[in-house]
């Protein structure tokens, strides 16, 4: 398999987006990543509104890098949109940038298409507000979320500063189902360590933001097929021809 060249964009203060995308392309693709502008003083939702507003620049950031495939590490600044806008938004970035260009929402589309799934249940460490526009995007997107389990970290709803420890507590407290298709939104939330222990001894397909990202990175910049694993430990399976 050739080896690609993905440029990722980040929000200033993510902690997880590099490690775990690493670690999801491992020897089959370089990441190469900017980071949106800080802008102090702003509330969540107008930070979310600027990266969607900046976003054309910072593709422009890379120079002239080549690359192979471009991602936007973000989902909730994309629930502000439609479904169908974010997809158009994204089409249109990716003929002015030359190159194939997805969010992580639409990379999450996508690969829910790629697995058949109709419904899913929702794992969000955001605020209620955000979680109630991730809510409604799904549904606007035609599928189903049969279930909302909000994740707090130990100071209240913050992404960036959930443990492991503390998502798979609330996850397996909340009872899922043993065959449920399981969405963990926010790039920003540690999810890999805990995929195995949420995966053990159970039929559920578990799909993170950075695992679907990375998925849809890969098979852009290699040009070739990857599948999505049902094994939790090894999310996303080697590149097939």
């Amino acid at each position: 398999m050739s080896r690609g060249r993905v440029g990722v964009l980040v929000p200033p203060a993510n902690p997880s987006v590099e490690p775990e995308m690493a670690r999801l392309f491992g020897s089959r693709a370089d990441m190469y990543v900017s980071r949106f502008p800080v802008r102090p003083g702003l509330t969540l939702a107008e930070r979310l509104e600027t990266y969607n507003e900046v976003l054309p620049a910072m593709i422009c950031s890379f120079g002239d890098l080549p690359l192979d495939a471009l991602v936007m590490a973000c989902s909730g600044s994309r629930y502000l949109f439609a479904p169908e806008e974010d997809r158009e938004r994204c089409d249109k970035l990716s003929g002015e940038a030359g190159i194939p260009f997805a969010s992580a929402t639409l990379a999450t589309r996508e690969a829910l298409e790629h697995i058949g799934a109709q419904e899913f249940v929702l794992v969000s460490p955001y605020q209620p507000w955000l979680t109630e526009l991730a809510e409604r995007f799904w549904a606007a997107a035609g599928l189903r979320v049969t279930r909302v389990i909000p994740v707090r970290a130990q100071g209240g709803f913050s992404p960036y500063t959930v443990t492991p420890n503390e998502l798979v507590e609330q996850v397996e407290q909340a009872g899922l189902p043993s065959d449920a298709v399981v969405l963990f939104s926010g790039t920003g939330m540690s999810t890999l360590p805990a995929l195995g222990p949420l995966g053990a001894g159970n039929d559920r397909i578990l799909l993170t933001s950075n695992l679907c990202s990375a998925w849809w990175a890969l098979a852009h910049a290699t040009g070739q097929p990857v599948t999505l694993s049902r094994v939790p430990h090894r999310p996303v399976a080697q590149g097939r021809s």
